[in-house]
């Protein structure tokens, strides 16, 4: 009788069935996640060394506006006179200004009203623009027409001269004037580019899908094309963040934006232009925070967008 040969079967096979068995509970643990593009943007930030230090200057800024005296436990308006123009000293290492009044407390308490109106004119201005621009490229027709005109009409408005028409008749010392001239002048960049965003994600293979499986405008809005679009709107709004900065201090500086009692970079910008050759101290450090300020924020903006643009990698 003659042997009954037996046919080699692959490692790891089903005798039975010749398929390959189901994996088990040990190898789904090991399987790797998904990865979405937040947390790919996150991981190559936490390894830009750009990121992490315009990351730490901003939140010590944040922190010492939220703060002041942690750092500065004068009052920026207490001025004694016999002290105009003087330099360093003890206790005192920025000098006085013209009124006598602590350049180093001043410096440190205008980065509250500066930072404000920054942080509030960005987030105006992100949500009116990404809400209008993201309307406006989802459903087209005429609301997309007339969102495109009337966006081109405050690109012809010059942002200074705007500035100097509207707030010369504005009487409030607060910081709201300016951050609402902010925002009527700065979203229609961010309508544009949520506009584009919209349009290109929609076109998505998902969201036509979602669309042919019954879903609501509501719904793709909010669970498909939002979450696709809004990584570019993110990017604009913290680049124009520094902008926006650098705007409210042109504009103190020109007398429209804010006025004292408010403490500002831009005010003591503006007092200490006079008098930068008799005593430069008193210009020289306030420009000096609000360069690094803006610089910080731009960086930050940069590194943002590097990381959320696979393109940029």
């Amino acid at each position: 009788m003659p042997e009954e040969t037996l046919e080699r079967q692959p490692a790891g096979t089903d005798r039975g069935s010749g398929r390959a068995p189901e994996p088990g509970p040990e190898a789904a643990a090991t399987a790797v996640p998904a990865r979405s593009l937040w947390s790919d943007a996150w991981r190559e930030l936490r390894r830009n060394p750009v990121f992490l230090v315009s990351a730490l200057l901003i939140a010590f800024l944040v922190l010492i506006a939220v703060w002041p005296q942690l750092i500065a436990s004068g009052n920026p308006l207490q001025c004694d006179l016999s002290k105009s123009q003087q330099g360093s000293g003890p206790g005192h290492p920025f000098g006085y200004d013209t009124q006598g009044c602590d350049v180093y407390t001043r410096t440190v308490h205008g980065a509250r009203a500066s930072l404000t109106v920054g942080v509030c004119a960005t987030l105006g201005a992100a949500l009116l623009g990404g809400l209008l621009g993201g309307l406006a490229g989802y459903f087209g027709r005429w609301g997309d027409a007339l969102l495109s005109r009337t966006a081109d009409i405050f690109f012809g408005i010059p942002v200074v001269l705007g500035g100097l028409v509207l707030l010369s008749v504005v009487t409030s010392s607060t910081v709201w004037p300016v951050v609402g001239f902010i925002v009527l002048l700065g979203w229609p960049q961010v309508s544009r580019i949520a506009r584009g965003a919209v349009i290109t994600a929609k076109e998505n293979d998902y969201v036509q899908a979602a669309r042919a499986l019954g879903a609501s405008n509501t719904r793709l809005l909010l669970r498909h094309v939002a979450p696709g679009a809004v990584a570019p709107v993110i990017v604009v709004a913290t680049i124009a963040l520094g902008t926006y900065i650098s705007l409210e201090a042109t504009l103190s500086y020109l007398g429209v934006g804010l006025r004292p009692p408010t403490v500002s970079w831009g005010i003591d910008i503006s007092h200490a232009a006079p008098q930068i050759r008799n005593a430069p101290h008193m210009l020289l450090w306030p420009a000096g925070a609000l360069s690094i300020t803006v610089l910080a924020f731009i960086m930050l903006g940069d590194a943002v967008r590097d990381a959320l643009d696979p393109k940029l990698r």
